[in-house]
């Protein structure tokens, strides 16, 4: 465990956790700067049972529901990342600059490029998406004003991806991540609030069952997270100098979710793009393209569609983000230098085929979990018939895993100093 009197002793530290409050309190500041135009009551009420929406303004950490100048979120920058990290396994000159620290830095770069084009196609799809609601939620929109409304969106995502890069810099999370928590945990007090409104003294059993669902669910999630497979690994003899250093038994760990939350942050990115785009072709004048866009659009609201959709995107993004930071050739490589094999296997490349056996196996465990807590809300729903519950198993997940890993980062970096001191 942390403890917090370590935490304020140990200067840097302080000082970071500071700084990223900091950074969260600004953000959470710049969520209240509305863009003019837009009826706040009719939006509100667009967002009330609506899953597309309600992922939509996870990316935002909760500002599209108010429709702020960060709107957008993280979402268009980390559209580019998985772009980017897409033509890496494709292209082998990406792949080739993603293994050298100078060449990821420049993909680092061109990843926030991209991003200002797609924010602007990102916010101009979305003033579409809700011009076309029955709800008159757009009031006088020129086209001049949609223009200082697509260009303080740009900027907002732009701020945001800038305040997110600041807090990686720290080492006390991920900065995305966080910010990405951070607009979730603002909105439970109007989630309790809202709850507590319609408080029916008949549905209290379902009100405990929910309770007790929610408490399973982050219990298995802190479970799933910590799970690992060790693989044993043993090191020969070697002569260091003048001295023989004897075997050494080891193990290799290989966690059940490499990827922690980012699969559901990458599905949830690309579930998102058809429904997106398919707003710059609802009025298109060919007739083809036209009832493509509709049919698109109707498909994206089947709660079924959706359901499997997501669940598979899910699943497929698990593996895709482990093979991205897992490379059983290279691991293999380096345990063959330093001396190392697994008994019963030959180093080299029998030793790459089993690490990628094993991962496989361990990652469907781990890809099957998260891809269930990621549909949970909509199981609950046909279940009890409540469509105000949206999107509570992505942020349970988000949440937890959040903090799991910034926990771990606060204590990473405090075991270095205690030794260093």
């Amino acid at each position: 465990m942390i403890s917090l009197e370590r935490i304020w002793k140990t200067v840097e530290v302080r000082k970071s956790i500071l700084f990223v409050l900091a950074m969260v309190v600004l953000f959470r500041l710049t969520t209240h700067v509305p863009i003019p135009g837009i009826d706040a009551s009719a939006l509100s009420k667009l967002f009330q049972g609506n899953q597309f929406f309600g992922l939509l303004d996870i990316f935002s950490g909760g500002a599209l529901k108010s429709f702020s100048v960060m709107a957008l979120g993280v979402g268009p920058y980390i559209t580019a990342s998985i772009i980017f990290q897409l033509l890496g396994m494709i292209v082998p000159k990406f792949e080739e600059m993603q293994k050298e620290e100078r060449g990821r830095q420049k993909i680092n770069q061109w990843s926030r490029l991209l991003t200002v084009p797609l924010a602007a196609l990102q916010g101009y799809s979305i003033l579409l998406l809700l011009q076309q609601q029955e709800a008159q939620i757009l009031q006088n929109m020129s086209p001049f004003t949609i223009f200082l409304a697509i260009l303080s969106m740009m900027a907002g995502t732009m701020f945001l991806m800038w305040i997110g890069e600041l807090i990686s810099e720290r080492k006390v999370g991920n900065g995305i991540s966080l910010v990405i928590f951070a607009g979730i945990v603002a909105g439970l007090p109007t989630f309790f609030s809202q709850a507590l409104s319609v408080y029916d003294p008949s549905q209290i059993i379902t009100a405990i069952a929910f309770f007790v669902v929610v408490l399973v669910t982050v219990a298995c999630i802190v479970v799933m997270n910590e799970a690992q497979r060790n693989v044993p690994v043993q090191y020969a003899r070697q002569v260091r100098g003048a001295r023989l250093s004897g075997a050494v038994s080891s193990h290799m760990p290989i966690k059940l979710n490499l990827g922690g939350v980012i699969p559901i942050i990458f599905a949830i990115s690309i579930i998102l793009v058809p429904g997106v785009f398919a707003q710059f072709f609802i009025n298109a004048r060919t007739e083809f393209v036209r009832e493509a866009a509709v049919w698109i659009s109707q498909l994206m609201q089947n709660q079924l569609f959706y359901g499997v959709l997501y669940f598979v995107l899910v699943f497929a993004f698990t593996y895709f983000y482990a093979a991205v930071i897992f490379h059983p050739d290279t691991v293999a490589e380096n345990l063959q230098k330093q001396g190392g094999f697994i008994p019963g296997i030959r180093p080299g490349k029998p030793t790459a085929d089993y690490l990628g056996w094993v991962t496989n196996r361990v990652l469907l465990a781990g890809a099957i979990f998260l891809a269930v807590v990621a549909v949970l809300p909509l199981i609950v729903q046909q279940m009890t018939g409540n469509a105000s519950i949206v999107v509570g198993g992505t942020s349970i997940l988000i949440v937890v895993s959040v903090v799991i890993e910034s926990v771990k980062q606060i204590e990473a970096q405090l075991t270095m100093r205690q030794y260093d001191a």
